[in-house]
């Protein structure tokens, strides 16, 4: 029996859930791409097309295996993607990430390090369309929907959002042209800025909807390169020029200084209307480890 007990506690413990979790819901998609990508082979659709439709197809995989692993592993609703409210988050997560990007570049702008060359068809921000689309919901899933939930459900809200948002920043440290300070300022205004999005809101639909807009307003409408990642085709062919602290360099504009301020100020914002309403999760007693699973006997 104690044996027994002891299995359950570490099956059940936050950190064996949160690889667990990850490893199945990667694993998923990962077979899932694979097969799509063969079907799509056999069609006759362009590339923008095959890449659309690869990223629709990824983001519902990794979107169903997190609601039937978690409600089969958790045994309770997904609340968190509920659809209920899903369509107030969405429009509300897609206007902050637009008008916190374009305020970045509007700094640019204004020092005389942004000009626009031409402006394309609509067609051209397809590719990016697809890009934002997959990278938002994937790593909110996997950042929010994962590690930081399960980390806050043991350690509370303060310690999941810094230990998730340094996460966050890491996994961008192998990207083209990125840095420990390209990193570290991610860390501070992404992933401290969904982390609160997810806590204010209890929806991971707001932190897609930012993560998608911020994404595709970067690089899909202004041209700019994305976390380190060069743009393709977007529906404006810009020329970013400036010191590396105010455009971001290589990186991108969320490289920059006034990237971080703008979503630290949000974050704050969020973190206060957290506070006010009580949003905020207290760290976990031995009692209540389990979040009504299996108690203490």
């Amino acid at each position: 029996m104690e044996i027994k007990d002891r299995s359950y506690r570490i099956l059940h413990f936050p950190l064996s859930q949160i690889l667990l979790g990850i490893i199945i819901c990667c694993g998923i998609v990962a077979i899932g791409q694979v097969s799509v990508i063969q079907l799509l082979k056999l069609t006759a659709l362009d590339k923008d097309a095959k890449t659309l439709i690869n990223g629709i197809v990824a983001a519902l995989l990794i979107v169903g295996s997190y609601v039937l692993w978690f409600r089969f592993y958790e045994k309770r609703a997904i609340s968190e993607l509920s659809l209920t409210g899903m369509s107030g988050w969405l429009i509300a997560g897609v206007a902050l990430g637009v008008v916190l990007q374009s305020l970045t570049i509007g700094v640019i702008y204004l020092a005389g390090g942004f000009r626009v060359i031409a402006v394309n068809s609509l067609l051209f921000a397809i590719p990016s369309l697809a890009g934002a689309f997959v990278a938002a919901v994937f790593e909110e899933i996997i950042v929010r929907g994962i590690i930081f939930r399960l980390l806050e459900k043991r350690w509370g809200s303060y310690v999941a959002l810094l230990l998730s948002a340094l996460i966050f920043g890491a996994m961008h440290l192998a990207n083209p042209n990125s840095s420990l300070i390209a990193a570290l300022g991610l860390a501070i205004q992404a992933g401290l800025l969904l982390g609160s999005a997810y806590i204010y809101s209890r929806s991971l639909w707001f932190p897609i909807a930012i993560h998608f807009a911020w994404n595709f307003t970067e690089t899909g409408i202004f041209g700019a390169s994305v976390s380190g990642n060069a743009v393709g085709k977007a529906l404006l062919t810009t020329k970013i020029d400036g010191a590396d602290w105010l455009t971001g360099g290589k990186f991108g504009p969320e490289g920059s200084i006034q990237a971080t301020l703008f979503c630290l100020a949000a974050t704050v914002v969020l973190l206060l209307l957290s506070y006010r309403q009580n949003k905020l999760i207290p760290a976990a007693t031995r009692s209540n480890l389990f979040y009504g699973d299996k108690k203490d006997q």
